[in-house]
């Protein structure tokens, strides 16, 4: 879970379960396309949706940030499918020596839908509205400085070091706004701000696409933006982005009525029709277990024997097996996308003897556990009772007895986040796509406070979540978050356990289709092969 619970859940609930399809002809609305011959007509897009608004200001579900991806251009992002290089969009950047001031050169010429220029101005109040508004996604400018240096640039200020700050301008939500088309319909940036309604129903932005039609419930119509002047090449004239099952997606990728599909489950994978392509990759999410450090918890999961009995008690190999495709063990906290990323060889390993050793060393077991978790979320496909089952069948081989306890997200989440679980079976995503995210599960952090290793538990440790957060230089980072891995699988109450699949079903006539942590599929890059 990342530390923002709510984008969380969103996220983990359709991450990867978003369907695309291309059809050469037919009624969007009917499902159609007849299995034609694929065109630069239309693009249409079957997802399960969770989609609540497309204000970029406000948005942070996982739908939300594909079509704001495709309406809002940023002042940076990412190099194609690379997301560890961070390059200029809207603006190119230079950072001081300390990681503290971020100064950004406004593109020329780059204009809006409407045919008006982007500015200084509307980069300092989209961003500055972020703020204000207090939505979910709020927190990634916390303790952010936007101001205006001159007609062509701006700065961002931070107390400390923050080598993370240009990944979390790439964001969706970091999307540039009209601002005098916004201020107009009722635009602030503060919390009195009433624009959400208009940006519901029009487009304000630069991106590749503009808005043509909004109903959170079935569909979003999205054409091609004529005044686009900016490096994206979009291929199709509209793009239809469609809330569909994923067995109904299934079908349609199999006869021709769609073209690409995402998220579908293993099983689904592994069944489908020939003449179809799959692509599969690991997700960027992490699946875990947390483990109690609190004596007043559980006296028996606070002992780091304990936790090392555990860590060397699961059958990882196991658990990838019953994940599927795409689907590999997570070496570490950080996931392989990320810079600091621990290579396979320093994964933890099952070890029967060694968990027998440790167990003993514990005292043994004077009773069960309790392994909770939330059983109405499958993760990225990834089923989370059948996970469950499978830890608390390993964990039993080796003498560790786990009762179970699901419960819907809804009430574990507070369980959860109080610190009450003894163990708990959880996953996280990035809220941006730096290995800083996830120096959360550090001693004192917020889930290490949830898992009741709290400030002062690990000096060593506490030391790196610093440095982590403070260094700048992209070479000592990656031996700082390396560092900061092994010590966190040595001594850390935490359990890495897998990175579920991100499955990408698609014909062969389409090209460009990659799956992208943070806004899932780029629609601007979607072409015909």
């Amino acid at each position: 879970m990342t530390s923002h619970m709510s984008k969380t859940y969103r996220l983990a609930a359709v991450l990867g379960a978003a369907t695309l399809a291309l059809v050469g002809c037919g009624d969007a609305n009917s499902g159609g396309g007849g299995g034609g011959k694929a065109s630069a007509a239309q693009i249409v897009i079957d997802s399960t949706f969770d989609i609540k608004t497309i204000d970029p200001g406000r948005e942070y579900e996982p739908t939300g940030q594909i079509v704001v991806k495709a309406l809002y251009d940023t002042l940076l992002t990412f190099a194609d499918n690379d997301t560890t290089k961070v390059i200029g969009d809207l603006a190119t950047f230079e950072a001081n020596e300390a990681q503290t001031e971020f100064t950004l050169t406004m593109a020329e010429g780059r204009v809006f839908s409407d045919g008006s220029p982007v500015t200084v101005d509307d980069a300092v109040f989209s961003l500055q509205r972020l703020q204000g508004l207090e939505g979910n996604p709020s927190f990634l400018l916390d303790g952010v400085t936007i101001t205006k240096i001159d007609e062509t640039s701006l700065k961002l200020t931070t107390a400390e070091a923050s080598p993370y700050l240009p990944s979390v301008l790439a964001t969706p939500s970091c999307g540039i706004v009209n601002s005098k088309l916004v201020i107009e319909n009722g635009g602030t940036t503060d919390s009195t701000d009433k624009a959400e309604d208009f940006l519901n129903a029009n487009s304000a932005g630069s991106g590749p696409y503009v808005l043509q039609e909004l109903d959170v419930a079935s569909q979003v119509v999205l054409v091609k933006n004529a005044k686009y002047n900016g490096p994206q090449k979009a291929t199709y004239e509209k793009v239809i982005l469609r809330n569909t099952e994923p067995p109904t997606q299934k079908m349609n990728v199999e006869r021709g009525d769609s073209q690409v599909a995402l998220g579908l489950s293993g099983d689904m994978i592994e069944s489908l029709a020939s003449g179809v392509e799959v692509a599969s990759v690991p997700s960027a999410t992490v699946v875990f277990l947390l483990i109690n450090a609190n004596p007043e918890i559980s006296a028996l999961t606070a002992k780091p024997e304990f936790v090392k009995a555990v860590k060397a008690a699961v059958n990882y190999d196991g658990l990838v097996e019953i994940a599927g495709r795409g689907s590999a063990q997570a070496t570490g906290l950080v996931p392989s996308v990320f810079l600091g990323a621990l290579p396979a060889s320093e994964a933890l390993k099952h070890d029967p003897a060694a968990a027998a050793e440790a167990l003993a060393a514990a005292g043994g077991m004077t009773g069960k556990v309790t392994l909770s978790f939330p059983n109405d979320i499958d993760p990225t496909g990834l089923n989370m009772t059948t996970l469950a089952e499978r830890l608390q069948s390993q964990l039993a081989a080796a003498g560790i007895e786990v009762e179970l306890a699901p419960a819907p997200f809804a009430t574990e989440i507070d369980a959860y986040r109080e610190g009450q679980e003894q163990i708990g079976l959880w996953y996280w995503n990035p809220d941006y796509m730096d290995p800083a995210n996830y120096l959360a599960f550090g001693p004192g952090q917020s889930v290490g406070q949830r898992s009741g290793w709290l400030k002062g538990a690990n000096p060593a440790i506490e030391d790196l979540v610093s440095q982590g957060y403070t260094t700048g230089d992209p070479a000592t980072r990656q031996a700082v978050f390396e560092n900061w891995g092994k010590a966190m699988l040595a001594e850390g109450p935490f359990v890495p356990l897998l990175q579920p699949g991100s499955n990408v079903v698609y014909q062969p006539s389409v090209s460009g289709v990659y799956y992208n942590p943070v806004w899932l599929i780029n629609v601007a890059a979607l072409g015909l092969s």
